[in-house]
């Protein structure tokens, strides 16, 4: 049986750079809801059930929410696409488990409980998820890899070019090194 290391154990010019990474629930964002999807794999290639849309037309697992229009943008490698909100529009997104998406969350509203709190999710890499992301929340993403990303979103709101529900907010607002993939 071998002995238990401790921090003196370690050499004494790299022990003061030895560190415990933080694995600790991150807070959430009021209203923010993320769904992991069952994705079904199989030797001819695999099957994701994305939205069920009930008989009144909300979708399920998000109540109250009702599709107006289902979008997708293509995110250009090393592109950054933020910050954007919305005073109307309710929106859900989507990338493929064969991708992988960068995704900022910022609550900006005045009266939330979580005012000022920002996220960092990934949408792809390997899992199936959705992200509900309530009116009133910036949101973005960064395309950190070298293949372009699809993004699949669908919205409580149609599109009007002549009164669009689109309010712009810097893209470093929070700090440029935030769309920066961390290293560790």
């Amino acid at each position: 049986m071998t002995k238990i290391l401790t921090i003196n154990d370690i050499d004494s010019e790299i022990s003061s750079k030895v560190y415990t990474q933080d694995y600790s629930k991150k807070q959430s964002i009021d209203g923010v809801k993320i769904v992991d999807l069952k994705n079904f794999a199989g030797e001819d290639g695999n099957f994701s059930e994305l939205l069920r849309i009930g008989e009144n037309g909300e979708t399920e697992g998000f109540p109250g929410f009702k599709i107006s229009q289902i979008n997708k943008s293509k995110i250009n490698p090393k592109a950054i696409k933020a910050w954007h909100l919305h005073f109307k529009q309710d929106e859900i997104w989507f990338v493929s488990p064969s991708k992988s998406l960068l995704v900022g969350l910022w609550d900006v509203r005045e009266k939330s409980e979580t005012k000022d709190v920002s996220l960092r999710i990934i949408l792809g890499e390997g899992s199936s998820k959705l992200i509900f992301i309530p009116k009133g929340v910036a949101h973005g993403c960064s395309n950190t890899s070298l293949e372009p990303v699809d993004l699949y979103y669908f919205v409580s709101e149609k599109f009007n070019s002549q009164s669009p529900d689109e309010q712009r907010i810097k893209w470093d607002s929070l700090g440029s090194d935030f769309w920066t993939p961390q290293k560790d």
